[in-house]
């Protein structure tokens, strides 16, 4: 949690486009009660990721996150003193990220933990808990001000609520809550509809293989259906209210009128963009040093040996079957997805952020995997399973400390983060601005990560019944040793990364050495 809440890995200089064009909207409707940001970029200086329509300016965005971040602004705007520049750039971003992607992401993982209870010991579901929480995208996503772990967060919220109706736990106006889960999440990223369409499967299913007659079962899934939907209504006619009066037609959103022609040919053919598959996406997308995504999150890769673990269970246990019909249809379509979709569209962000939707329902399988090495008396495997764990926290911890992967970098881990991290480059946080300078406030999170990532080989590997002999230890480090290999062999070392890295410490918020102001004296002018 500490980690969540003190770390800002931000830089101005780098005009996050991604983040800044939802919060100029935000400053839009705030100060001059207009969708448009045109004034705002007048204002408070240009950004990137825009959409224009007769010469009017709008994030490209589903705009979910800059109606939802008004509130943070109103107050941060009468916390500085009410008038046109009273919010310094630094503390909306931090406080839009705190109470919007930070403190969601925290509920959730509770969430999380609660949800792989009900199958797996509690050493196993703390275990992936943390490792979801500081090894996967959760973590890079929930320090930035962009709607890919918000989606995830409502997709699992959805799905939460599902699973919670499927057990006979909630009430039936529990639909509403997935119904607004699923509409929020289209609202704040569109592509988020490939989830809630997994979400309507595992729906359907569980209600249609109920033991009860087949009448009941059809009612209550049109019930549930209706309530889904009332849910949803606020959302989606907001959403198509918003491309109305933005882009001249409800079904009509910002990428058909991209203000970068560069980037068009992106999201042109297909639905989004989304085309054919691509060998070449499919295997950077999973595999590239620079943001795989077992590359940078190698304990995802149990999950499919999982799917094994979780189709046996299935086979006598009916609300696993469910779960497992979940899991490989989303597989299936977010794979599809990043297979499909340009590669060389991420941009400068750490691993494939379209991706993070899909990972917390990746959990259950990998955690029914180790559950089961935990079980079955095979301490080399498991050991080597807790490392891929430990080897998660450890790079996608570094990388998130950065945040920003340019995308000609060769390796994330050891071509950009290490390099920075060596030479006293620590990600800004809030212990720093209250006076801690860097190294030192950089140097005590990063310990505190690689503590966890110890504590999670430990608590996985260590068995209640006995003390764990050498076995578990030696083939954790065998483990370690080989994915380290792997990262070293793909580093380049070339005068892009080189580049990259003196580019960042150019733009760094809090280089080594200096302290910085987080609300510095307000002006108005």
């Amino acid at each position: 949690m500490a980690l969540y809440v003190l770390l800002f890995p931000y830089h101005p200089g780098l005009r996050s486009p991604n983040e800044l064009c939802r919060l100029w909207q935000t400053r839009a409707l705030v100060e001059y009660g207009t969708l448009d940001i045109n004034r705002a970029l007048q204002d408070f200086g240009y950004v990137g990721d825009l959409s224009v329509k007769d010469g009017r300016y709008y994030p490209s965005k589903a705009p979910l996150l800059s109606f939802a971040a008004v509130p943070v602004y109103g107050v941060l705007r009468w916390w500085g003193g009410d008038f046109l520049y009273a919010v310094p750039e630094v503390p909306l971003v931090f406080f839009s990220r705190l109470f919007l992607t930070v403190l969601p992401t925290l509920f959730m993982l509770w969430l999380v933990r609660r949800f792989l209870l009900a199958y797996l010991s509690p050493a196993v579901a703390d275990a992936v808990t943390v490792t979801y929480g500081l090894g996967s995208l959760a973590f890079s996503y929930s320090l930035l001000f962009m709607s890919h772990q918000t989606t995830a967060v409502l997709l699992f919220g959805g799905f939460y609520a599902l699973w919670r109706l499927a057990r006979g736990e909630w009430r039936e106006r529990g639909y509403l809550v997935v119904g607004a889960c699923a509409g929020a999440t289209v609202a704040a990223e569109y592509t988020g509809a490939l989830g809630v369409l997994g979400l309507v499967l595992y729906a359907v299913l569980t209600v249609l293989w109920r033991e009860e007659p087949v009448r009941a079962r059809w009612v209550r899934l049109g019930r549930g259906a209706a309530l889904a939907t009332l849910g949803a209504l606020p959302f989606v006619v907001g959403l198509m209210l918003y491309h109305q009066a933005a882009f001249g037609h409800p079904l009509e959103s910002g990428y058909k009128h991209l203000n970068d022609a560069a980037y068009q040919p992106w999201h042109l053919g297909g639905f989004l963009g989304i085309r054919y598959p691509d060998p070449r996406a499919f295997f950077l997308s999973f595999f590239s040093p620079l943001r795989g995504l077992f590359t940078l999150s190698p304990f995802l890769l149990l999950a499919l040996p999982g799917v094994v673990v979780l189709w046996r269970e299935a086979r006598t246990r009916v609300e696993m079957r469910a779960h497992l019909w979940l899991v490989v249809a989303l597989l299936a379509g977010y794979t599809y997805f990043t297979s499909s979709f340009s590669y060389d569209s991420w941009g400068w962000t750490t691993g494939p952020r379209h991706l993070t939707g899909l990972v917390p329902f990746l959990l259950l399988p990998a955690g029914l995997l180790l559950e089961r090495l935990r079980n079955g008396d095979r301490p080399a495997l498991l050991g080597a399973s807790a490392a891929l764990c430990t080897a998660s926290l450890v790079f996608t911890g570094a990388a998130t400390f950065v945040n920003y992967i340019p995308d000609d970098v060769s390796n994330a881990f050891l071509g950009l983060a290490v390099p920075l991290l060596k030479d006293g480059y620590l990600p800004p946080s809030l212990p720093q601005f209250m006076g801690m300078g860097n190294p030192v406030a950089g140097v005590l999170l990063l310990l505190a990560l690689l503590g966890l990532a110890g504590w999670v080989f430990v608590r996985l590997v260590w068995l209640e019944a006995r003390v764990p002999g050498p076995v578990p230890l030696v083939a954790g480090l065998a483990m370690l040793a080989a994915l380290l290999g792997a990262q070293v062999v793909t580093v380049r070392h070339h005068d892009a990364d080189r580049g990259a890295v003196r580019f960042l410490k150019q733009q760094w918020l809090a280089p080594p050495g200096r302290m910085v102001e987080f609300w510095p004296s307000p002006t108005s002018n």
